[in-house]
């Protein structure tokens, strides 16, 4: 696999700033030729620069209100305990996100619900429900300041 060069990095920022721009308006911007554009998109997803397409939805207008960061604290910390809550909370759809973090907490989790009714129910009959549960702490946004999907390609 070759590292990539600062085209290719320009390639990406265009995708993640317009994944549904074709290779004609990607190659018009850079100019270049359609051609190679799509050789080099095809190569980054060849090796995993580019991991997917997605569309970003408004979580609000969807009636998603509330944004959670539980810190999950387990109660054993054998390798198979840790597997198993990571293949178990990766199947609650309510999570978006998961982390295995250093410090006091073993887990940070970013969840989305409807309202504080779906919350609860999140925390006492899926969360608290997993095996080897020892501690939640839950912060709520209040309201979102920056919020981004993009990663810097700058190299």
């Amino acid at each position: 696999m070759r590292p990539i060069d600062a085209t290719d990095r320009r390639i990406l920022a265009l995708l993640q700033e317009d994944a549904k721009l074709t290779n004609k308006e990607i190659a018009s911007r850079l100019g270049m030729t359609t051609t190679p554009v799509y050789e080099r998109i095809k190569r980054l997803e060849e090796n995993g620069y580019i991991q997917r397409y997605v569309a970003l939805l408004d979580r609000e207008k969807l009636g998603y209100q509330i944004i959670a960061y539980c810190n999950v604290q387990l109660k054993e910390h054998a390798k198979r305990f840790l597997d198993q809550f990571e293949k178990e909370v990766g199947q609650l759809e309510e999570v978006m996100e998961c982390y295995h973090i250093a410090g006091r907490y073993d887990y940070l989790i970013k969840v989305i619900v409807g309202d504080i009714h779906h919350y609860h129910d999140f925390i006492t009959n899926k969360l608290a429900a997993l095996e080897n549960i020892g501690n939640v702490q839950s912060s709520f946004v209040m309201r979102e300041i920056a919020w981004s999907t993009r990663l810097r390609v700058d190299g």
